[in-house]
């Protein structure tokens, strides 16, 4: 949560390569409502048709606006559909799908997070929970227009 603007970023990270990773203004809440949200509405639809969510892609930047694609598998039928990347995360973290960016994208939008060290050791859990709150605290939305 960027805490001047009060804006959620979501922050995507490689697992591999350089570590870079994504900013995205998004709003992901962990708020549990009392009925099922559209999202949930939407995993309950692809599990009544038996259409599992093979992975999500965030594609691209177009105008200051990213574009996903949801990869869905009935059988051995596979189909793309296209996404804004909040709706696409949501289904995603709600099936467990596995969430990529591309190679394209991550290369010309991400950012290396350096973290300064005084020694070679590695962090504790909690230091990099606090370098990445400072982080947090220093971004600002404008920082991620492309």
């Amino acid at each position: 949560m960027d805490l001047q603007s009060n804006t959620p970023v979501l922050l995507l990270q490689e697992t591999e390569g350089e570590g870079r990773t994504l900013p995205i203004a998004y709003a992901l809440q962990g708020v549990t409502m009392p009925r099922p949200l559209t999202h949930d509405l939407m995993k309950d639809m692809l599990a009544a048709l038996d259409i599992s969510v093979e992975r999500v892609i965030i594609t691209e930047l177009r105008a200051s606006t990213y574009f996903a694609e949801m990869h869905l598998v009935r059988g051995q039928e596979r189909t793309v559909v296209s996404s804004r990347p909040s709706d696409a995360v949501a289904v995603a973290v709600r099936t467990e799908s596995p969430l990529f960016v591309s190679d394209e994208l991550m290369e010309s939008e991400g950012i290396i997070l350096t973290l300064e060290t005084e020694d070679e050791e590695e962090d504790t859990p909690e230091e990099l929970v606090g370098q990445f709150r400072q982080f947090l605290d220093s971004v600002r939305p404008e920082d991620f227009e492309g």
